[in-house]
């Protein structure tokens, strides 16, 4: 398994990755040691930005590897996991989709490391992911820089945001489904040009 990631742990896109991760402990400690939430939500966009720019740089410069499409998602998604724990003690309708957010990451990472034992192929976010995420930092920003939001505005955010995740988790699904289905075609019409060729 690190045999694939050979050569790939400090390259630049997945530096600003490790920088992210990096970023978790301080927004944790400036939203619930200091309730500083403007600190707070700076330090989520400058999550966000080095997300954006580890993109840029992996595809502009050719240098996707399979540790970063692994390791881009894992830090997107702690980073998620962290916001959402810590404004679920000031909004108690997050913790629903928090536990929505935790049941699809589970599923995912199950499907996901099933896909890569049977096709041996790492594959990174889809357009839908990314939307999600992108969905998902808005409404956490926004909760941030309004402290004092309505709870009717609260519950209309949750509403959308939850909605996303249940649309990229059956999109995500479905592109698994046609992945596993491909290789098995593949595997299949493999077979049968070595049995037609020993014949």
């Amino acid at each position: 398994m690190l045999k694939r990631f050979r050569g790939e742990w400090f390259s630049i896109p997945n530096l600003f990755s490790y920088f992210r991760l990096l970023l978790i402990p301080a927004f944790i400690w400036a939203y619930c040691a200091k309730e500083q939430y403007r600190l707070a939500a700076l330090l989520l966009i400058i999550s966000s930005a080095s997300d954006v720019a580890d993109g840029f740089i992996a595809r502009r410069f050719d240098m996707v590897t399979n540790l970063g499409k692994i390791l881009d998602p894992v830090a997107d998604k702690l980073t998620q996991l962290t916001t959402a724990v810590c404004l679920a003690s000031r909004y108690h309708e997050i913790l629903f989709m928090l536990c929505l957010m935790a049941a699809k990451e589970i599923y995912l990472a199950i499907t996901g490391c099933l896909v890569i034992h049977k096709t041996d192929t790492v594959n990174g976010a889809a357009w839908h992911g990314k939307l999600n995420s992108a969905l998902y930092f808005l409404i956490m920003l926004t909760l941030l820089l309004v402290p004092d939001i309505p709870q009717p505005v609260v519950r209309i955010l949750v509403l959308i945001g939850s909605a996303s995740m249940i649309m990229s988790m059956v999109l995500y699904t479905t592109r698994y489904m046609r992945m596993l289905k491909a290789h098995k075609q593949k595997t299949a019409k493999a077979a049968k040009i070595t049995k037609t060729a020993s014949v």
